[in-house]
C-alpha cells in the first residue's frame, strides 16, 4: 500500500517535472531568440503563416469543447492526486471522474461533427485521439472503485499525460501562446 502510494508519487512528480522542463525550455528558446536581434531592429513576432477563415472557424468552433476538455482533464487528475492524499473518498473522486468522463463523451460527439478543413484533418484526429485516451484514462481511474486497487491511478496516468500532450500541440498550432507562461 505505502509502495502503490510512492509509486503513484513519483509518476506524479515525474509528470509534473516533465512539463515543467517543456516550460523552462520553451522559455528558454523563446528569451534567446528575442535577444538575437540587432539594434534598433523593432521586435516582431515571429513570422507565421496566419490561419485560413476555413481554419479560424474550426479553431472558434473547437474552442469551446478545448476549454471544457482542459478543466475536466484538470479536474480528474487532482481527483486523484485528493484521493491517494486522502483528502477525499473513493465515491468523491468516482463523482469527480465519471463528470469528466462524460465531458469527454459530449465533445467527442460534437467534435466528431465539426468538418475541419484539408489542412487540419491530421490535428483533428489528434485531437480526437487525445479525447479518447483522456476516456481511457477515465475508465482505468473507475476500476479503483470495482475492485480497490489504487493501482489503476498509476496505470492511467500516462494515457492522461499522452493525451495532454497532444491536447497542447493542437493548441499551439490553433491557439499560439495559449499556454505561455506569465
Amino acid at each position: 500500500m505505502v509502495r502503490n502510494k510512492a509509486v503513484l508519487l513519483g509518476a506524479i512528480l515525474l509528470g509534473l517535472l516533465g512539463i515543467l522542463a517543456i516550460a523552462l525550455v520553451r522559455e528558454a528558446t523563446t528569451a534567446s531568440r528575442s535577444t538575437t536581434l540587432t539594434r534598433g531592429e523593432p521586435l516582431r513576432a515571429a513570422a507565421r503563416p496566419a490561419l485560413t477563415a476555413a481554419e479560424e472557424s474550426y479553431a472558434v468552433a473547437l474552442w469551446p469543447m478545448h476549454n471544457e476538455i482542459k478543466t475536466s482533464a484538470l479536474k480528474m487528475t487532482l481527483g486523484g492526486l485528493a484521493y491517494k492524499l486522502k483528502e477525499i473518498d473513493r465515491a468523491t473522486m468516482k463523482a469527480q471522474v465519471d463528470a469528466a468522463n462524460e465531458t469527454y463523451r459530449r465533445a467527442e460527439i460534437r467534435i466528431r461533427k465539426l468538418q475541419p478543413p484539408p489542412s487540419l484533418q491530421k490535428l483533428h484526429a489528434e485531437y480526437l485521439d487525445a479525447v479518447g485516451l483522456y476516456k481511457q484514462s477515465a475508465a482505468e481511474m473507475v476500476r479503483v472503485f470495482k475492485d480497490g486497487r489504487d493501482e489503476h491511478l498509476v496505470a492511467a496516468f500516462p494515457m492522461s499525460k499522452e493525451a495532454g500532450e497532444k491536447i497542447l500541440r493542437v493548441g499551439n498550432t490553433l491557439w499560439p501562446g495559449e499556454y505561455v507562461p506569465n
